[in-house]
């Protein structure tokens, strides 16, 4: 198993910890779509070159956001990349994945 952690605003942490669901994370037993978010400030400084969601080039930006952690079974974890991806509005959107175990 996998761990995953990573933020993303609040106004699109729905559709995240559904689009990670949806691609097979959270599965604990008999439950699906586990997860467990808490909220708190990401900050950011668009440097040259960067397309930011929210901000401009050059201005540091403080965002609401939830930090979200859920699980994922090793062999499910590319596509559930792929989707926390397709649903993040940010352009470089940071993932932390882990091995694991659960006991």
């Amino acid at each position: 198993m996998f761990a995953i952690v990573l933020t993303v605003p609040e106004t699109h942490a729905d559709a995240v910890r559904e689009a990670m669901g949806k691609a097979g994370a959270g599965h604990v037993g008999d439950y699906a779509f586990c997860s467990f978010s808490m909220k708190g400030n990401g900050r950011f400084l668009p440097l040259a070159g960067a397309n930011p969601f929210l901000g401009s080039e050059g201005k540091l930006e403080t965002v609401a956001e939830e930090r979200i952690e859920t699980i994922c079974p090793k062999e499910k974890l590319p596509a559930v990349i792929e989707a926390i991806r397709k649903a993040h509005p940010y352009e470089e959107p940071y993932i932390y994945t882990f091995p694991v175990s659960i006991t």
